[in-house]
């Protein structure tokens, strides 16, 4: 499992111009089952994600196709979580 953190740039001028763009590519990400949930890092310093039933390199290739990061609005940082114990609603990520 993975949470993906999105901050913006110096360039987040450009998040408008791309939002939707941004949210194809978020939804793609929900369609096909990677992304469980996707929000904003308050105070609107970007967006979060996490994802799941994914590797490392595949979600490092989907995360690079974001038109946030392929234009530099975000920086992106992947972090891996191995997790051990889970509500029983979140069971289905200890795998």
């Amino acid at each position: 499992m993975f949470v993906v953190l999105l901050k913006f740039s110096s360039q987040r001028d450009q998040a408008a111009h791309l939002m939707a763009a941004h949210s194809e590519w978020l939804r793609h990400g929900f369609k096909d089952g990677v992304f469980l949930l996707a929000g904003s890092i308050q105070p609107a310093a970007g967006g979060a994600i996490l994802a799941h039933d994914v590797s490392f390199a595949d979600l490092q290739q989907r995360v690079d196709a974001d038109p946030f990061v392929a234009e530099g609005v975000v920086k992106a940082e992947i972090i891996a979580i191995s997790p051990a114990k889970a509500d029983l609603r979140l069971s289905f990520l200890l795998g």
